[in-house]
């Protein structure tokens, strides 16, 4: 058996990136011979297996056949006879389809390393466009500060061309794409992945919606809150979207509605939804944006007076006095302000 370190991790160290994972194919190997050398079997539909020391995943090489549609519907054949060359040529880019073996000796069958000089995002072979995940994974990769610069090939193009007209991103599942989107809106380069989904039109059926793209914050759920914002809240909707995610949003518009308002009493009817002292760390965390930039004294005047109030005291009221004198606390707290 020969093992290879494979794909994005390789790629990333050629460009003198630290890998944030690696990935390893096992040559002239079996199952029964993983067993025996105490790998854990780990994969469902091919053999994956997990290394007894390091934990880090070993699969076994392999080719793969379209059997259906969507990203799931292949057919895999494993066994001793398939080639290294063989196992790369099924991975999506050329500048992930590069090994290198236990010598630090680099195999780049299909031309990995120029389009890493040429900054280029290049397929590695047509059966690309079976796959319409990879679709998603391109516009992610972009995302990278190290592959921001990457263009797609006019050849991948055309291949993204045959994915969209397909229908085919319709049979992903919604867990997939979210998984996907997430990812791309954890690293820096956030706003491309969304560029390169209007650009190349690839927003059926899941950024319905999206025209334009506006990027701000630093943790997701912020970033994620302003991209609905700009899309007038109305993107995305069939994902998976986390409820702290939700959260947010529902936050953000509510504080936009108030500080829109000019109406005293709409204003206190707003401040109290958005009960600040159980919102207030993700609230601060919205008035960062620069969509709010404008209105931070006034939060801060708000948020100072609110968090002053002594709702302690409304332990000594029951039913419908409860919220009366809560308002009745708001409107003491804030009427010089408001």
């Amino acid at each position: 058996m020969k093992v290879y370190e494979v794909g994005g991790c390789v790629r990333d160290e050629l460009m003198g990136v630290e890998p944030k994972d690696r990935d390893w194919v096992v040559v002239n190997s079996s199952p029964a011979e993983m067993e025996q050398k105490g790998f854990k079997p780990i994969g469902k539909d091919f053999p994956v297996f997990l290394h007894p020391k390091t934990k880090e995943e070993y699969a076994l090489a392999r080719t793969e056949k379209k059997s259906g549609t969507g990203y799931k519907d292949f057919t895999f054949y494993f066994d001793s006879n398939v080639t290294l060359v063989e196992d790369l040529q099924r991975r999506d880019l050329t500048i992930n389809a590069m090994a290198k073996d236990s010598n630090g000796n680099i195999v780049d069958p299909y031309g990995g390393k120029e389009d890493i000089k040429n900054k280029c995002f290049r397929h590695t072979s047509d059966a690309f466009s079976e796959d319409p995940l990879r679709a998603l994974r391109l516009a992610r990769f972009s995302t990278y500060e190290h592959l921001k610069e990457f263009q797609v090939a006019n050849e991948t193009v055309e291949l993204l061309n045959e994915i969209v007209n397909s229908g085919e991103l319709s049979s992903l599942s919604a867990d997939r794409v979210w998984m996907e989107t997430f990812k791309a809106i954890s690293e820096p380069g956030t706003n491309r992945f969304f560029e390169t989904l209007l650009e190349h039109n690839l927003l059926e059926p899941w950024f319905v919606g999206l025209n334009q793209v506006s990027i701000d914050g630093m943790r997701p759920e912020y970033k994620w809150a302003e991209l609905q914002r700009v899309n007038k809240f109305q993107i995305c909707a069939e994902l998976p979207v986390p409820n702290t995610f939700k959260k947010v949003i529902e936050l953000y518009k509510v504080v936009l509605k108030l500080m829109s308002s000019s109406v005293s009493k709409e204003k206190i009817q707003l401040i109290e939804k958005l009960n600040i002292p159980r919102n207030n760390d993700d609230l601060e965390e919205l008035f960062k944006l620069k969509e709010l930039a404008q209105c931070k004294e006034e939060w801060a005047l708000i948020s100072n007076a609110v968090l002053g109030i002594d709702f302690t005291q409304l332990v000594n009221f029951k039913g419908n006095a409860v919220s009366e004198k809560k308002q009745f606390l708001y409107h003491e707290a804030l009427k010089l302000i408001l």
